[in-house]
């Protein structure tokens, strides 16, 4: 019996500048978490846009992890009024990310999106966002605390409640709420159509989503479970999943070039 194929998931970058020079990056608790939580192989995505052939791309991977950011998503993609001043985009990303989320759900290669990634999949299918839940009428400052030390910042913070029957709720063993860290300005507003929300917190910011009859795994979560890998339940489960996705298409790549091979 062979083994089973290491799946290679695509890990979208961001653009940064460091010494007035763009560079392409990716936080390394993501790429620890496909090694880990995953157990595949960490692809860097760049972000060049219209560069990247999307076709090609994704025959070529088993999965797209979209991971946070320091930046926001730019808000003429969704309608919204110009950000604030100071506000960090990247352009590069929304120009690379928001088609790749779109075409990668209809090739069913597994989607697994996360803070900025969870906004970019509504965004990508027709939603909008808030830029500053923390201003609005009754919600809590989803932000994380600059008082904290770093180590703790990603410490759980608050309650949401999940979709009773819901795919993040059966994950969950069957729970009603979980706790879940808080490190995000911006959140969704308009859920898109074709979204099932999975998760919300108490004071009605939308936290998990999942795409309506996607061909695979499509789900977005505000937290950051990779922050919390090593010691919680839920984020172990969240990867686990993610994880048997993209085995699942390895093995169908593995046999489909096994074919054409014979």
């Amino acid at each position: 019996m062979s083994a089973l194929p290491l799946p290679v998931i695509g890990v979208p970058a961001c653009v940064r500048e460091f010494h007035e020079m763009p560079f392409h990056t990716v936080s390394d608790r993501y790429v620890n978490c496909v090694v880990s939580g995953v157990g595949g192989l960490p692809i860097l995505v760049p972000a060049a846009g219209s560069g990247v052939c999307l076709d090609t791309l994704l025959a070529s991977l088993d999965g797209l992890l979209f991971t946070g950011s320091p930046s926001n998503v730019e808000p003429h993609h969704y309608g919204g009024e110009p950000s604030r001043e100071g506000t960090l985009h990247d352009p590069c990303r929304d120009a690379t990310v928001l088609p790749l989320i779109r075409a990668a759900i209809a090739a069913a290669v597994p989607v697994f999106a996360i803070c900025r990634g969870h906004q970019e999949l509504n965004v990508a299918l027709g939603g909008s966002l808030h830029q500053l839940v923390h201003e609005l009428p009754g919600r809590i400052d989803h932000r994380s605390s600059r008082e904290l030390p770093r180590a703790h910042r990603a410490d759980p913070r608050h309650l949401v409640r999940l979709t009773p029957g819901g795919f993040i709720a059966r994950l969950a063993g069957g729970a009603a709420e979980v706790m879940v860290n808080s490190l995000h300005a911006q959140a969704i507003d308009r859920v898109a159509d074709g979204l099932i929300v999975e998760a919300v917190a108490a004071d009605g910011t939308i936290e998990g989503v999942r795409v309506k009859d996607a061909p695979a795994f499509a789900l977005g979560v505000q937290w950051h479970p990779e922050a919390r890998l090593a010691e919680d339940a839920l984020s172990q489960a969240l990867f686990a999943a993610f994880g048997d996705a993209t085995r699942a298409r390895a093995m169908r790549r593995q046999s489909a070039a096994a074919g054409r091979a014979a």
